[in-house]
This record gives C-alpha cells, sequence and structure tokens, in this order.
C-alpha cells in the first residue's frame, strides 16, 4: 500500500528532520517545495528569479507555480509507492488543487504542534548555523503569520486524516511518537 503523508506544522518545527528519518524508515521520497524552490533560487533559474524575493520577504510562492512544480514531481516513478509532502500544500487552494491532481492524494497529515517562542529560537539558531536568509527575525515572524491564516486552516480541511504529534523535544522522541501514530493511522 501507498504511503502519502503530508507533514505540515509552524516553520521551525522540524519537519525538514523528521521528513528524512521519516523518509529512510518508509521508503518513500521526500518531495519539499522549499528544497525544490531554494534549489531553484541558488541555480538561477527562470523559476528560481521568479521566487526568489517573495521568499526572502516570507511571502508564500504563487499557487500556480508550486502545484504544476509539484504536479510534475508526483509523476516522477519513484513516487508511485508513495511519497512525503514536506511544505506542500501550504494553503486550502492548494490542497484542492493537489486532490484535482491526484486522487487520494494523501493518506496521512502529520501535524507537528511546537509552541511559537521555540519556533523562533530553533529558527535564529538555524539561520546562525547555516546562514540562510530566510531565518531573519523579522521574517520568521512574518512566516508564523502567514502560516497561521493560510496553513493552519489545513488542518481543518484534512479533518480526520491529522495525526497530531507533539513537536517539543529531542529529535528522536519526536520522531519515535510520529511513528507511533503512523503505526495506527
Amino acid at each position: 500500500m501507498a504511503r502519502r503523508i503530508l507533514l505540515l506544522g509552524p516553520p521551525g518545527a522540524g519537519k525538514g528532520t523528521q521528513a528524512i528519518l521519516i523518509c529512510n524508515t518508509l521508503h518513500v521520497p521526500h518531495i519539499s517545495t522549499g528544497d525544490m524552490l531554494r534549489d531553484a533560487v541558488a541555480s538561477g533559474t527562470d523559476l528560481g528569479q521568479q521566487v526568489e524575493s517573495v521568499m526572502a520577504a516570507g511571502e508564500l510562492v504563487s499557487d500556480q507555480l508550486v502545484v504544476a512544480m509539484v504536479d510534475e514531481r508526483l509523476s516522477a516513478s519513484d513516487a508511485r509507492c508513495g511519497y512525503l509532502l514536506d511544505g506542500f500544500p501550504r494553503t486550502v487552494a492548494q490542497a484542492e488543487a493537489l486532490n484535482d491532481l491526484v486522487v487520494n492524494a494523501i493518506g496521512t497529515v502529520v501535524l507537528l504542534e511546537v509552541e511559537s517562542d521555540e519556533v523562533v529560537d530553533r529558527m535564529a539558531r538555524r539561520a546562525s548555523e547555516e546562514g540562510r536568509s530566510d531565518d531573519k527575525e523579522e521574517t520568521i515572524r512574518r512566516r508564523l503569520d502567514v502560516y497561521e491564516s493560510e496553513t493552519a486552516p489545513l488542518v481543518d480541511f484534512y479533518g480526520d486524516a491529522v495525526l497530531r504529534v507533539d513537536g517539543m523535544g529531542t529529535v528522536d522522541e519526536v520522531f519515535s511518537r510520529i511513528m507511533l501514530g503512523l503505526a495506527h493511522a
């Protein structure tokens, strides 16, 4: 059975870290729109040039661009047996577009719940360690506001498919909670 997982949570909740662990354990590809967009910016592609200023301001890239990018990625052969989506969908409109593209696109939604102050601390540390320009404090706060207004409504959209996981604690503790929840989902 194909495992089709959506990983949700505020920026800095640990989605990328947990996604790698989940994908390695379940042997499904990690499809991260954030990574795909950052790669496009770094390589200077047309897409990268279009989204660079949007990302630097902490805004969401247009649904049309992201949906097209994800549609192309989900058609790859490695996604036939399942996948983990990280960073998409970020809005109800994107979730509806995903449903139009792929029948039963999402089986389980893993929601990492992390306190706002912890998110800001984590992202500030990441900014200094990795030099990410999208992790400046003002951008972090803007991204949290965008998450609350645009992405958090996906919890209601997906309803019973949502597995709420306490995202506080060590990487291993959070991973154990996720895998326990997925085993019962």
